[in-house]
């Protein structure tokens, strides 16, 4: 194959592919990233080794090349641990190529810290992950390098190290002068924008990493927590943007009779769901048998699933519902909201609307089965008496989340919160709602909290008990 046949081949060109470049075949036999017709970033063989190929192709491959390279040279020649550029080069009217040494056995920090995430916020095992990156970030800075794509998943421990990555969003001004204040928290506050919003508060006591290696600016916490939020606001706008567009994430396919959006890596799992909703439903273990809702339970390839379907009750109600967006998309953005701003929901999955000449119809939500109990069940044995305090203090941060960010579920009682894996998470979101009015929000929060608290007798001990310690709008 040649280059220049990337820029047809899709998500998934077929392995192994097999290139000859001028210092020896390369095989790719990996796709560990795509974004089709542009880069293919692969593990792959050359003369005798592992390599990590880049592959860039399509309209802009001067651009994007000169980028990657001008990155993986910043790094070596400031001393930062990164893998060694092996070979480079490029075909006129065909594409580039990159290859890298390839850290076999490595961990990125993202990963390291999946494993970490749902420990009480600031854990020793969170603050060493976080630690470990903030010590990074200062090495970049104090070299005069910025990542403009800074997150955990382009840090990679490997042998005793920690490696940085993607040399393509590796920026300087003056390289080996260190980085001026400005900069330094704009690309801070990026880091810390993708981190949980809890974590906020404990930004200071964490900047003590950064400064043990580049304590050259004396950094503006208030300064810094404002670019935090202004930039998590963004990138909320941009991967709300992505929900209803085929992209590297979501599968979109769109007509005058059906939208279906499935995340891309569980598109396989879900085809036959997708293709035949109805029947899946009836073969699986009814949750709810409602007018204007069914839920149950159902299995794909052995992996349980809970698929939501809204039901169409008559002409009235169809004729109220056809022109605006359906509860399932609406479900859809917000369970993405919460999973995006780290309040535990269970994953979204897919959304399927069906459409007639464009009007909606009936419309389905698939998202991951949550195991758990929920608050009724497991907090029935305490209404007389005190409930684990871990289990009260999740239910405490649910409510603090809930009002930084200005959410109100709209139904919140009992059944409608799960235990999982040491978190409350949310189910039934149909009525949630994200308030930029500060009065409406406090109103409805309230409403929240005082439907949550008619779960239990309120003279009951559990009654009192949570009436002090959640919080209050």
């Amino acid at each position: 194959m040649k280059l220049a046949d990337l820029v047809a081949a899709g998500r998934s060109p077929a392995l192994p592919l097999v290139l000859a470049l001028p210092d020896g075949e390369l095989s790719v036999n990996r796709w560990l990233r795509v974004l089709p017709g542009q880069r293919y970033v692969g593990r792959a063989r050359w003369q005798g080794r592992d390599v990590l190929a880049k592959l860039l192709v399509g309209t802009r491959v001067e651009r994007h090349f000169q980028r990657e390279l001008q990155g993986a040279r910043l790094l070596a020649e400031q001393g930062l641990a990164t893998p060694a550029l092996l070979a480079h080069g490029q075909v006129a009217g065909q594409g580039g190529w990159l290859l890298f040494d390839f850290l076999a056995d490595s961990e990125s920090l993202e990963d390291a810290w999946l494993r970490v995430e749902r420990e009480p916020l600031l854990s020793t095992a969170q603050r060493a992950v976080l630690g470990e990156a903030l010590g990074a970030v200062a090495r970049l800075h104090r070299q005069g390098l910025w990542q403009s794509d800074l997150h955990l998943g382009n840090l990679l421990r490997y042998q005793g190290g920690l490696y940085l990555i993607d040399g393509a969003g590796v920026q300087a001004r003056q390289p080996g002068q260190p980085l001026d204040r400005a900069r330094v928290v704009e690309n801070l506050a990026l880091f810390f924008a993708q981190l949980p919003p809890g974590l906020d508060p404990h930004i200071e006591e964490l900047l003590a990493s950064y400064l043990e290696v580049n304590a050259l600016h004396a950094l503006s916490l208030e300064a810094l927590l404002a670019e935090v939020a202004r930039i998590r606001q963004r990138r909320w706008r941009d991967y709300r943007s992505k929900l209803g567009r085929d992209c590297s994430l979501f599968s979109v396919s769109r007509s005058a009779m059906q939208l279906r959006v499935v995340r891309r890596d569980a598109e396989p799992l879900l085809a036959p769901l997708l293709a035949a909703p109805d029947a899946a439903i009836e073969a699986g273990r009814s949750l709810k048998q409602g007018g204007s809702a069914t839920v149950a339970c159902v299995e794909c390839s052995g992996r349980p699933l809970v698929v939501k379907r809204y039901n169409i009750k008559g002409l009235a109600h169809w004729l109220k519902r056809c022109w605006r967006p359906s509860r399932a998309w609406h479900s859809w953005i917000e369970g993405n909201r919460l999973e995006f701003l780290g309040i535990a929901t269970p994953r979204p999955l897919a959304v399927l609307e069906q459409r007639w000449l464009g009007l909606r119809r009936r419309s389905y939500l698939i998202t991951e089965f949550s195991a758990g109990e929920d608050l009724l069940t497991r907090l029935q044995p305490y209404v007389a008496g005190s409930p684990p305090e871990a289990e009260v203090l999740a239910l405490v941060r649910l409510f603090e989340a809930m009002r930084r960010e200005r959410i109100s579920h709209g139904d919140l009682k009992g059944t409608n919160l799960f235990w999982d894996d040491g978190r409350w998470a949310l189910i039934d979101l149909d009525a949630l709602q994200h308030h930029r009015s500060a009065a409406r929000f406090a109103r409805a929060f309230a409403r929240d909290r005082a439907r949550l608290l008619r779960n239990w007798p309120a003279d009951s001990p559990l009654h009192r008990l949570l009436d002090e310690r959640l919080p209050r709008p």
